[in-house]
């Protein structure tokens, strides 16, 4: 169990890893806006950020099935 375990925390960090990375210009306000709201979803800005687009693909997805 502790070697299945292990395989898996590899995964998670070569996943990790093969992120790609961008500039995103954001104005202040809406800056400040997104971190209210990660700090209120106990997350950093760039993952509040990664999971909106996430989520934004996901409905797009289910609208075009």
């Amino acid at each position: 169990m502790e070697t299945e375990l292990k395989k898996r925390e590899k995964a998670v960090k070569d996943k990790e890893k093969a992120k790609k990375q961008m500039v995103l210009r954001l104005s202040p306000s809406l800056w400040n806006e997104i971190a209210a709201w990660a700090e209120e979803d106990f997350r950093s800005i760039n993952g509040q950020v990664e999971y909106l687009l996430s989520e934004c693909v996901r409905r797009r997805k289910n609208k075009e099935t």
